[in-house]
């Protein structure tokens, strides 16, 4: 795609994605390794990262609506650069303790939760309307590069070296994004008439919840967020304990979830063209079902293959839902609204991550990590079901493009 603006966004978003990969790579395994944390501890972990998704995104939504764009990515890469240094001096200095941990990994969310809205709303006033789906592929494949490369090289880092290195190369990835926002030339946009805050919230939430084709997209997100996040508070533990595999180990097969999205983004566009749009759309939740199963297989099979099988089919399925719905979605959204609909969004679904982390805690401490991997296999049929039934299975194309 020859067109600067758009590639300095795609390698910011490269740079950035690799970043908070090796960060929430790194920092379970120091919790593990260092602290000897268990489910419980990694699940109110996990749930920390992801609070302000919760708590932040529908009044970043807003902000990015009234303000550029390319200032709101610049802010919230700003603050995640911050408190990557911060895990830094922590792990260097060897005063490594849960609670700092936990916050730190808050604030570095909250740098991400800026970064995740603006980047897609901004899409639409880089590239014309037939590119949509083209650049949003690449966009998801550079943060499948970073799913690919992070939880492996952070495993890496981690048994060779140490983790004060993952930290480094994780502060240097996150500074370079800076300087490549710092770059980006947003196009002037008009500035919305000044309304009551609360009502354009609102109207955001509305236009999700009326349209027929949003709001059983938002529905399957949030079940599969919750369900991936009760497995996320698990595997870790799980691979170590139950699995017996080691800090290398358990981030290649991490990395293995980014090598699936790779190889589903390469293929997205090819797989979206020969399907109907709305059977495109229900590819991912059908294969998460699949990847679930083969993670489930290693309670009778403990093998770090299977593990690897699942995260893989969880990366290639799912990533064609991202292209397909995050395109879908910009097509019948005004332009005005796009801040405030993707936060919608992003609200409900990495909101319910929290949700899936806290609920991973409560079983894996009560029960054990096995209980985990069958209480998510549960939430992945449940989301599977939800957009199957939907009226997805009438949408043959994607819509026309609204104007406003």
């Amino acid at each position: 795609m020859k067109n600067h603006a758009f590639r300095l966004l795609a390698a910011a978003n490269l740079c950035a994605q690799s970043a908070e990969q090796l960060s929430l790579a790194a920092v379970p395994l120091v919790a593990v390794l260092a602290l000897g944390s268990g489910a419980g501890e990694i699940g109110l972990l996990g749930a920390m990262q992801t609070l302000p998704f919760l708590l932040l995104s529908i009044p970043v939504g807003l902000l990015t609506d009234r303000v550029p764009r390319r200032h709101v990515m610049l802010a919230s890469e700003t603050l995640r650069a911050i408190s990557l240094f911060l895990l830094l001096l922590m792990v260097a200095t060897s005063s490594i303790s849960f609670i700092p941990l936990a916050g730190l990994g808050f604030i570095g969310a909250l740098g991400t939760v800026g970064f995740t809205v603006a980047a897609p709303a901004i899409v639409p006033a880089l590239v014309p309307p037939s590119q949509h789906a083209h650049a949003n592929g690449r966009l998801e494949l550079a943060r499948s590069a970073a799913y690919a490369g992070g939880p492996a090289l952070a495993g890496a880092l981690v048994a060779w070296a140490g983790a004060s290195w993952a930290f480094v190369l994780a502060v240097m990835l996150s500074v370079a994004a800076v300087l490549l926002l710092w770059r980006l030339a947003e196009p002037p946009r008009a500035r919305p008439p000044a309304r009551h805050a609360l009502l354009e919230i609102r109207e955001g939430a509305q236009f999700v919840w009326s349209d027929t084709l949003l709001r059983p997209i938002l529905l399957t997100g949030m079940a599969w967020n919750i369900a991936w996040f009760v497995l996320q508070a698990a595997y870790v533990p799980y691979a170590v304990r139950f699995l017996g595999l080691s800090a290398q180990a358990v981030g290649v097969t991490l990395g293995c979830y980014g090598a699936g999205m790779v190889l589903g983004a390469l293929l997205a566009r090819r797989v979206i063209a020969v399907m109907p749009f709305g059977r495109a759309i229900q590819l991912g939740p059908a294969v998460s079902v699949l990847a679930i199963a083969a993670m489930l297989g290693t309670l009778v099979v403990p093998s770090g293959v299977l593990a690897a099988l699942s995260f893989f089919l969880f990366g290639a399925g799912p990533i064609v839902w991202t292209i397909s719905t995050t395109t879908l979605r910009q097509a019948i959204t005004p332009g005005a609204m796009l801040g405030r609909v993707g936060s919608v969004f992003l609200t409900v679904n990495a909101g319910a991550r929290p949700v899936g982390a806290g609920i991973g805690a409560v079983i894996g401490s009560l029960w054990g990590e096995p209980a985990c991997l069958w209480m998510a296999a549960a939430g992945f049929v449940l989301q599977a079901a939800i957009i199957l039934v939907s009226s997805m299975n009438g949408l043959q194309r994607l819509p026309a493009l609204r104007a406003g």
